[in-house]
């Protein structure tokens, strides 16, 4: 079992949300601690967004409340209401003040939160909470997540612990922040320290995820540092902490809805860190790549395609690119029909690596997504009804 790390207690529950699993989830430490966060930048952000941007801007908090099934997005003013009143009665159930609590919630857009169960869900929360099974609380987050995300690492040079959970499978394409994910350390840092390694490590891995371009209202990535084990080196936090969310990006992107394959796609020898981003983000959020990925067919073209565009960096040369599939060169090497058998087989796996090499530099990017299939489909046609 995955433990929180020192210093932090859950509960869980269901407050009437979803129909028969647990909808609630509270994790608190004892008393305000250092904390970064990074959200949506959408224009619907909704008020668990707004609000939470307010309780953190002085880099501290004592606890994050996740509400599932229900996005409180485009509500109005009763929204931002019922919100707040949910982090201020959160607050008051374990003595923290209001803006002290950073609140998420995730689930269909334009529907009020139903208050009076919420209410009483709230009435039932302890006032010392007791909880530590990091799974419990991932699965309470969870919303159309096929399974709860989990990892954790220990930082180098002592027994620090990073523990962080996501939730995430459909409406992802990061922007400042991607889905709903909690990391919880007992390393001791300043919020300084906390808020710019956060930001670089969210950038490397969590902004490198996409499963179909579009940006939710919701997107929340929090973290918390306790301070019970101690100092720690921050170089050796950072490695630690992209582990954990390494972790967690790759779990998302493998858990899309009706996926069957993780797509990886690596761009190196590109003029600058943007470019490579750009380049392999265009091949990740195609709808003709992923689908080529689903039936298993090695059909180089599409990612040749959606290189092509990316019309703004006109130092992309074609004749100078390269394209494989694992380390299996399609482009400009011509395959026979033995290769393209090898490659079909290598399409339907369910890890498919594409490498480009651009030849306009020594910059790189990996970016992380999913296949394309009926069953993504099917389910986001019928997803309120």
């Amino acid at each position: 079992m995955t433990t929180l790390p020192r210093g932090f207690h859950h509960y869980v529950a269901n407050i009437g949300i979803k129909d028969d699993t647990d909808d609630f989830v509270v994790i608190a430490a004892e008393r305000p601690v250092p904390c970064a966060a990074m959200f949506t930048r959408s224009l619907f952000a909704g008020p668990s967004v707004t609000i939470s941007r307010e309780h953190v801007a002085n880099g501290m908090a004592r606890a994050v409340v996740v509400i599932s099934k229900n996005s409180n997005v485009a509500t109005g003013e009763q929204g931002r209401k019922d919100a707040f009143e949910v982090a201020e009665s959160v607050g008051t159930r374990i003595g923290a003040e209001a803006t002290d609590v950073v609140i998420t919630s995730t689930g269909v857009i334009g529907r009020l939160y139903p208050m009076d169960r919420v209410r009483a869900g709230i009435a039932g929360l302890p006032t010392t909470l007791a909880e530590t099974d990091a799974a419990a609380a991932a699965t309470a987050m969870m919303t159309t997540d096929t399974v709860a995300k989990v990892a954790e690492a220990t930082i180098d040079g002592g027994d620090a612990r990073i523990v962080g959970m996501a939730k995430g499978v459909g409406m992802i394409e990061p922007d400042m922040a991607t889905h709903i994910s909690l990391v919880f350390t007992d390393a001791e840092l300043s919020s300084q320290d906390l808020d710019a390694v956060f930001r670089r490590v969210v950038d490397r891995t969590f902004n490198c995820v996409s499963i179909d371009t579009d940006t939710s209202t919701s997107d929340t990535s929090v973290v918390l540092a306790s301070g019970d084990a101690g100092p720690v080196d921050l170089a050796a936090f950072e490695t630690a902490l992209e582990t954990v969310c390494l972790d967690l990006t790759k779990q998302i992107a493998r858990d899309g809805e009706g996926a069957n394959s993780l797509i990886e796609v690596r761009v190196d020898g590109a003029a600058d860190a943007g470019q490579a981003r750009r380049v392999a983000k265009a091949v990740v959020n195609s709808p003709l790549v992923k689908t080529a990925v689903h039936g298993g067919d090695p059909n180089w073209g599409r990612v040749a395609m959606a290189i092509g565009k990316c019309s703004d960096d006109v130092d992309i040369d074609q004749e100078r690119v390269v394209i494989r599939f694992g380390t299996t060169e399609v482009y400009p090497r011509l395959l026979d029909d033995a290769d393209l058998a090898a490659l079909s087989t290598f399409m339907s796996s369910d890890h498919v690596l594409i490498d480009v090499s651009l030849a306009t530099g020594t910059a790189e990017a990996t970016v992380y997504g999913c296949d394309l299939s009926d069953e993504y489909v099917r389910f986001n046609a019928d997803y309120t009804t």
